[in-house]
């Protein structure tokens, strides 16, 4: 399997949300269409790297498509329109202004931890589930 071929969800392995938006993303995409890595693994910080973004701020979902970069709400709403589910009428979202998108999402990324906390490591998938992230595919 070529990485190349999906899309990857970068996100960040410690937080209790991005983890469990991962894995409603898992659970909403029957396809099996996106990939997935930690902004903390090897491959998410060649990533940020390779696209001049902050190794150690991990504030943002990040989209990695096409070796193109989507970040914060953008990113957010373009997994969104691909999932099945409710879920698919938040790209409707898009049209409101980036900066005004991406201010809400600030807010929510800067209360993350205290809102819904951290793991004092990554998440490891599940065996079945281990084919959908990157770095195992390495």
């Amino acid at each position: 399997m070529n990485v190349a071929d999906h899309p990857v969800i970068l996100f960040d392995g410690v937080c209790n949300l991005c983890n469990a938006s991962v894995q409603y993303v898992i659970k909403h995409d029957p396809k099996k269409n996106f990939r997935f890595a930690s902004l903390q693994s090897g491959f998410g910080q060649k990533i940020l790297s390779n696209h001049n973004l902050p190794l150690n701020d991990y504030n943002s979902f990040i989209l990695f498509e096409n070796n193109t970069i989507y970040t914060r709400s953008t990113a957010a709403l373009m997994v969104a329109r691909r999932l099945n589910g409710v879920v698919k009428i938040l790209a409707a979202f898009i049209i409101i202004p980036k900066f005004i998108r991406d201010g809400v999402y600030n807010i929510i990324a800067k209360k993350r931890y205290k809102w819904f906390g951290r793991k004092n490591e990554c998440w490891i998938p599940t065996p079945e589930l281990k084919n959908l992230f990157v770095d195992t595919l390495i």
